[in-house]
């Protein structure tokens, strides 16, 4: 059980790094909103080759994680009903105004 758990964590950290570094590369501005990544961080993985993803994408934890660490922004997205579009947007606001993950 404990390897099917990590096949698929390294298959989801894999697709996360790669969809990063295509955000990246396109509008790094964006995607470093949108990933909640500090400036550095988007620059590590923008620079990574393909053997380094690899090698990252199969460590045993995930790397992406939920942004949804204040209740507020889940409660949010959660109670968007059909025909509200301001929950979205409410939800972006909260989260663009939460710092950016950073290299501790």
């Amino acid at each position: 059980m404990t390897n099917d758990y990590l096949s698929e964590i390294r298959d989801v950290n894999l697709s996360y790094l790669m969809i990063a570094q295509q955000m990246i590369r396109h509008d790094r501005a964006e995607a470093i909103f949108r990933l909640g990544i500090s400036g550095e961080i988007a620059d590590l993985l923008a620079g990574m080759s393909n053997a380094q993803v690899l090698k990252l994408a199969s460590c045993n934890v995930m790397l992406s994680r939920f942004r949804f660490t204040d209740t507020e922004i889940l409660s949010t997205l959660l109670r968007d009903k059909a025909g509200n579009i301001a929950a979205p947007v409410h939800a972006s606001i909260i989260m663009a105004s939460q710092a950016p993950e950073a290299i501790l």
